[in-house]
C-alpha cells in the first residue's frame, strides 16, 4: 500500500455478467453477495449497470437491483453505473431514486449515462432511438429539476422533491462537457486510453461551473483492474471478457462469459483474434506490486478524486481474490 493509493476512495462496478451454463438469476444473486464482500473489504461504493436484451448481462433494472444490494448491506454506498437516461422519462427516474433514498438515506448515488439500446431491436422495444440521446443535457436538467422542485408542469415528484441524491455523469467527450456545465461529478473511462482520459479530465476541470450539487469538480476514473499472484494469472482473468467483446463485435450479440480454458482452445478467425487481443491490452493487470505502480501513475496523471473498478471473469473465486488483493494494496481491509 502507498499513501497515493490510500488517499482516494476505491469503488466497484458490478455488471451482473452471466456465465455459460448458469441461469441469469444466479448472476443477480452473485451481485448481491459480492456487495456484502465489497463492504467487508472497505470499498466506498458499489454500483450496478443497465443493459437490455443482452445475453451476457442480467442487470436490466438497475434501480431494482440497487434496492436489493442496499438491503443486503449496511454502510457501503449503493448506486448505478449507470441508469441510461435516454431510455427513461426523467420523472420516473427521479421517483425511483427518491424511493431508494427514502428507504436507505445517505447511501444512494445516481450515476447517469447517455447510451441507448445495444441493437435496433432493443431500441424499438424501448421506444427510443439514437436521436433521443442527443438531448441528454435537457433530460439531465429535467431530472435534477424534479429533486429541486423547479419543474414547470406543477407536478410534484414524490418522494423525490427536497431529497439530495448525489448525481454523477458517466461520460467521455461531449458528455464530460455536459457534466462540467451542469456542475456535476464526472465518471470517466477507460484506462486503456489514458491520454484521452487525461485530456477529458482537464477539459472538465477547466469548464466546471459550481452548482447546488457540487461546488468543485469531482473526478472518478474508471477501468478494468485484475490482480493475482502472477501477471499471467491476472491476464487470464481478462480472457473471458475479452472473448465476449470480440464475439460481440464479429457476431452482433454479447454472450455469457465462457471459461478461460475454452477460449484459449478456440480457433479464432483473424478478425476475431484482432478484437480479442485488443481486449487483453491496455488493462491494469498484474501482481499487487505491478498494479499498485500502474494505479499510482493513473492518479498522478489525472489527480482523480476516486477510482471505480470493474472486472468480469468466469472464475468467481479468482474474481473475489482479485478484489481482495486490490483492497490490500489500496489500503482497504485485507
Amino acid at each position: 500500500m502507498t499513501s497515493d493509493l490510500a488517499r482516494v476512495p476505491f469503488s466497484v462496478l458490478d455488471r451482473s455478467r452471466t456465465r455459460e451454463g448458469r441461469p441469469d438469476a444466479e448472476a443477480l444473486r452473485d451481485t448481491v453477495a459480492f456487495a456484502r464482500e465489497a463492504e467487508r473489504l472497505g470499498y466506498h461504493r458499489i454500483w450496478v449497470s443497465e443493459h437490455h436484451g443482452v445475453p451476457g448481462v442480467a442487470g436490466s433494472a438497475p434501480t431494482v437491483l440497487a434496492a436489493a444490494v442496499a438491503a443486503a448491506t449496511e454502510r457501503i454506498r449503493v448506486g448505478t453505473g449507470g441508469v441510461m437516461l435516454p431510455n427513461h422519462q426523467p420523472l420516473v427516474v427521479a421517483e425511483q431514486f427518491g424511493v431508494l433514498e427514502s428507504l436507505f438515506p445517505g447511501r444512494i448515488d445516481m450515476g447517469l449515462g447517455r447510451s441507448v439500446g445495444f441493437t435496433d431491436g432493443v431500441r424499438r422495444a424501448l421506444g427510443r432511438d439514437k436521436e433521443v440521446a442527443e438531448d441528454f443535457e435537457g433530460q439531465l436538467g429535467e431530472l435534477l429539476g424534479w429533486f429541486r422542485g423547479t419543474s414547470p408542469t406543477g407536478v410534484r415528484a414524490r418522494p423525490s422533491q427536497g431529497l439530495t441524491v448525489p448525481p454523477f455523469v458517466l461520460a467521455m467527450g461531449e458528455g464530460a462537457a455536459i457534466a462540467a456545465r451542469a456542475g456535476l461529478p464526472l465518471v470517466i473511462g477507460d484506462l486503456r486510453d489514458r491520454e484521452k482520459m487525461r485530456r477529458g479530465v482537464e477539459r472538465y476541470r477547466a469548464d466546471f461551473r459550481p452548482s447546488a450539487w457540487a461546488r468543485e469538480p469531482y473526478v472518478v476514473v474508471s477501468g478494468t483492474v485484475a490482480v493475482a499472484a502472477t501477471w499471467q494469472e491476472a491476464r487470464r482473468l481478462l480472457v473471458p471478457e475479452a472473448w465476449s467483446m470480440a464475439y460481440a463485435r464479429t457476431h452482433g450479440t454479447f454472450p455469457p462469459l465462457p471459461p478461460a480454458e475454452r477460449v484459449e482452445a478456440l480457433r479464432m478467425t483473424e478478425r476475431e483474434r484482432g478484437f480479442y487481443e485488443s481486449g487483453l491490452t491496455g488493462r491494469l493487470a498484474g501482481t499487487e506490486e505491478q498494479v499498485a505502480h500502474e494505479l499510482e501513475g493513473v492518479l498522478k496523471e489525472t489527480a482523480a478524486d476516486e477510482v471505480l473498478v470493474t472486472t468480469s471473469t468466469y472464475d468467481r473465486a479468482a474474481l473475489l481474490d482479485s478484489y481482495r488483493r486490490l483492497a490490500r494494496i489500496t489500503g482497504r481491509r485485507s
